[in-house]
């Protein structure tokens, strides 16, 4: 896992798989936002000028665009920041997708704190909570660019209705094996443990296993699992991580309140009761900064990680 990393943009992944869904399925459709190349749509654009229209800034028209295309058979996929694609657009997506449960993929780019510099106007950190509450809607959050790739083709090829996939805008370590079996709605279990799990969605993967370093060091062996579906989420992973380890911290680049933590807590709580510890946003908006500044300040890295653990490994114990 130490080996010399590669770093690479989710939107590189995005637009890859968006490639190579539209070269298999010639009724993919791409629609873009005025932002083509920032969210990696422009590699469409390139290879299908045909199939590509740039709708300017009008994320709620976009949507309404998506779901007549997808009427008509088509498969419409459409990108823009993900305080656009989730928020800006949410009672377009509500009616004119979810409830209709149309086949359109929402590409929500620039997610999380790590947007940087373009401060919490720019920083998708409610999406997740957004999306998962809506009927149908299916909620991918993949870990790298190599991951965000095959999940953007799953998202086309797998699901039937409305599908929300987030990602972020700074090349971040690209760790997943390009050949392995992308399933929508089962996790990943990178590093087995038996002292605690850290379950982790997006950027925050990676560092979860570098914290599962740190705290080996330490003599504690932590469990490290990618659920890089939020909804439908794996359940029976979240169960069996409760009943074998006894403790739960979920890292996410998102606010705790009704995302990744709030998942897990849901599904322990019926199940299996265990602390759970949460690593993520605390109820309040990121603010203007570099990427690593942010994500040091806020905690949500490695150091945060282990913070968290430690707390609740006194308190467990």
């Amino acid at each position: 896992m130490m080996k010399a990393i590669q770093y690479k943009a989710g939107k590189t992944g995005f637009g890859e798989g968006l490639v190579e869904a539209g070269r298999h399925n010639h009724n993919v459709i791409g629609l873009g936002a005025d932002i083509t190349t920032s969210v990696g749509m422009n590699f469409f654009a390139e290879a299908f000028p045909e199939r590509f229209f740039s709708m300017g800034i009008a994320e709620q028209n976009c949507i309404g665009v998506a779901a007549g295309m997808a009427l008509a058979g088509k498969i419409p996929v459409f990108s823009t920041y993900g305080v656009f694609a989730a928020l800006r657009t949410a009672d377009h997506i509500r009616i004119s997708l979810c409830y209709n449960n149309l086949r359109v993929v929402i590409g929500g780019a620039h997610a999380g704190i790590s947007v940087g510099p373009d401060g919490a106007t720019h920083q998708a950190l409610e999406d997740i909570a957004v999306m998962r509450v809506l009927p149908n809607m299916t909620v991918i959050s993949p870990c790298d660019a190599t991951q965000t790739r095959l999940a953007t083709i799953a998202a086309i090829e797998q699901v039937k209705g409305p599908v929300y996939l987030r990602f972020g805008r700074e090349p971040v370590p690209d760790f997943s094996s390009p050949d392995q079996l992308f399933t929508i709605g089962k996790g990943e279990m990178l590093r087995s443990g038996n002292d605690l799990t850290i379950i982790a969605t997006g950027h925050l993967v990676w560092e979860s296993l570098l914290a599962a370093e740190k705290l080996a060091a330490d003599g504690i062996s932590a469990r490290v699992i990618n659920l890089h579906t939020i909804k439908p989420v794996d359940e029976e992973i979240i169960v069996k991580a409760a009943s074998e380890t006894g403790l739960i911290i979920t890292a996410e680049e998102h606010q705790i309140i009704g995302g990744l933590g709030s998942t897990v807590a849901e599904i322990v709580t019926r199940h299996h009761p265990v602390p759970v510890g949460m690593v993520g946003m605390n109820d309040h908006f990121g603010e203007s900064g570099r990427p690593e500044e942010l994500i040091t300040i806020y905690g949500l890295n490695a150091a945060g990680i282990c913070t968290k653990a430690y707390q609740f490994l006194n308190k467990k114990l």
